[in-house]
């Protein structure tokens, strides 16, 4: 097994994060890291004790949820809740953050956003993390990394193609699954 480096790490870390969102437009999760080491963590959903989206439904005003608070500020929200500095951290988020969230950022004193997704990139927001100096790095994620199932996943669709080939599925059929699980599993699947 390939050990993952730490901006891989912390970036399934949001991923799974993102899974607690409450959203139904977009699950984001997001991580606050000083000295590799996690601070806090959010993901986008209602405040505490108010209805969900997943519930109720979104509450969309100018084309914006207005029930959901950000990964990145709930994050920063709960650094703030419990007295954890921010000032020169780092955050790793799912998707790049939108401009209230960037503004909110820069002003914790956030030096440095690793983000796995372009997601409506705000030009002013990409200007004010430029000019405040804060690094930005897109690392692309391959969710692939953390399914733990995929050995046996792999197992199952090659039985599987074994079991269509016995049956005599023609090769055309054959080749057009091979291709969809190799590009699943980025492998070779040999059959």
């Amino acid at each position: 097994m390939e050990r993952i480096t730490w901006d891989q790490f912390f970036m399934a870390q949001s991923h799974l994060l993102a899974l607690r969102s409450t959203c139904t437009r977009l699950a984001v999760g997001a991580i606050v890291v000083r000295d590799n080491r996690v601070i806090a963590g959010g993901y986008n959903g209602s405040i505490s004790g108010d209805e969900h989206c997943i519930d109720e439904g979104c509450y969309v005003v100018d084309n914006h949820c207005v029930r959901t608070i950000h990964a990145e500020m709930n994050a920063l929200l709960q650094c703030a809740k419990y007295g954890t500095p921010t000032n020169e951290a780092t955050v790793y988020v799912t998707h790049f953050p939108c401009l209230p969230c960037t503004k909110s950022l820069i002003q914790a004193g956030i030096r440095r956003i690793f983000y796995a997704n372009d997601y409506k990139n705000n030009e002013y927001a990409q200007q004010l993390l430029e000019r405040a100096g804060v690094d930005v790095v897109h690392v692309p994620f391959d969710e692939r990394k953390i399914d733990f199932l995929q050995d046996d996943k792999l197992k199952l669709y090659v039985e599987l193609l074994n079991a269509l080939r016995a049956e005599g599925a023609s090769a055309e059929t054959l080749s057009s699954y091979e291709q969809r699980v190799k590009q699943l599993f980025a492998q070779q699947v040999s059959v």
